[in-house]
Parts: C-alpha cells; sequence; structure tokens
C-alpha cells in the first residue's frame, strides 16, 4: 500500500510540475484532498452511527444504571434499544476498519518517500525534515484537538466518560509532540486530513 502512496505522490508531484508550480507540498496537499473526498462516504457513515450512538447515550446510561447487578436483562434491553431506534451499534465499525490499512499506508508511504529535487515548501527547505519552526506539529495538534472536540456528546446528550475526556485533551497533545520528529509532509498530510475531517462533519451537523 505504501509503494502506490508513493506512486501516487509521483503522479500529482508531476501534475504540479505541468502546471508550472512543481511542488511536493502541494502534491501532498492535492493527494491528501482526493483521499478525503474518495473516503467521504465511509467517512460520513461512521460519523452519522457515532453521532446516532451518542443521541441515545442517556438511554443506554440509564439502562446500565437500572440493570448494573443483571448483565443478561441489561444486554436484552440494550439490544431492544438498539432496535426500536433502528440503530446498529456496529455500524461505524466497517467504515473504520476499511481506512485504517489506507491511512497506514498513507503514512508509511509518505514517511518513507524519498524526493526527487527540491522538496521545499513555504518557510521550509525540505519537508523531508521536521518543521524547523514547529508551524505544522502545532497545526497538528490544534487540528486533532478541534475534531476529538467534534467527536464529543452535545451538552444534551449526556456525560462524555472521565477516559474520552481525557483522551480529547491527551491525544493532540501527543500528535502534536511526537510530529515535532516527523518529516513536515507527513505532517502536512495529517493537518490538511484533519482540516477536511472538520469540514466533513461541519457540514453534517449543519
Amino acid at each position: 500500500m505504501s509503494e502506490v502512496v508513493q506512486q501516487a505522490l509521483a503522479f500529482f508531484y508531476n501534475l504540479t510540475s505541468a502546471a508550472g508550480v512543481a511542488n511536493y507540498g502541494l502534491a501532498i496537499i492535492i493527494m491528501t484532498i482526493v483521499v478525503k473526498i474518495i473516503l467521504w462516504p465511509l467517512t460520513q457513515k461512521q460519523i452519522q452511527s457515532m453521532k446516532d450512538m451518542m443521541k441515545i447515550q442517556p438511554m443506554m446510561d440509564e439502562i446500565r444504571t437500572k440493570y448494573k447487578d443483571d448483565k443478561e436483562r441489561m444486554n436484552y434491553e440494550l439490544a431492544n434499544l438498539y432496535k426500536k431506534m433502528h440503530i446498529n451499534p456496529l455500524s461505524g465499525c466497517l467504515p473504520l476498519l476499511i481506512q485504517f490499512p489506507i491511512m497506514i499506508g498513507i503514512f508509511y508511504g509518505i514517511r518513507d518517500f524519498q524526493y526527487v529535487g527540491p522538496a521545499n515548501f513555504l518557510w521550509m527547505e525540505t519537508i523531508s525534515n521536521p518543521d524547523p519552526w514547529y508551524v505544522l506539529p502545532v497545526l497538528s495538534a490544534l487540528t486533532t484537538f478541534i475534531t476529538s472536540k467534534q467527536s464529543m456528546p452535545s451538552p444534551g446528550a449526556g456525560k462524555s466518560p472521565l477516559n474520552t475526556k481525557m483522551m480529547t485533551y491527551f491525544m493532540p497533545l501527543f500528535i502534536g509532540y511526537i510530529s515535532i520528529s516527523f518529516p513536515a509532509g507527513l505532517v502536512l498530510y495529517w493537518v490538511v486530513m484533519n482540516l477536511m475531517q472538520i469540514a466533513q462533519q461541519t457540514l453534517m451537523e449543519k
């Protein structure tokens, strides 16, 4: 998969070259947008499934509390709730499983890409090295935080578990930290992918 990604990146770089603006950073942005558009239906199904589960979270919590000493009855009532609300709790898993190997392939493909010729982009002399000004790592943390906040339940949808709240704040910091040592091209991909994700979820909410 990573080889396919590298071939795709070379293809989009050639496109930018044919347009007279040969640039690997621009090629990564275009490739990321194309990938996100292709995966748009899968991501939309995943987001919708997540939103449906959030809507019934208070009812699920009530059932779990009421039948906490009777696991069999609790599972029965939860199954009835899913059936009544026409929700499949596993419907969001398949899109994620399909996207996961693609995302892994893109990660390794860009990380190990061998740039031919100049690989400068904006303030960076080469995106094969980490961002010297730490702009992209900061953006990676910020956009990850926004996507995490978007996935949290709305105020009227019940309280978020403590571990979910912790991950909402810890994961962006972790992503930003490891991005400091990653090639700037890879972090650029992550930032653009997050921005597309934010845009898609915002459109769905409207």
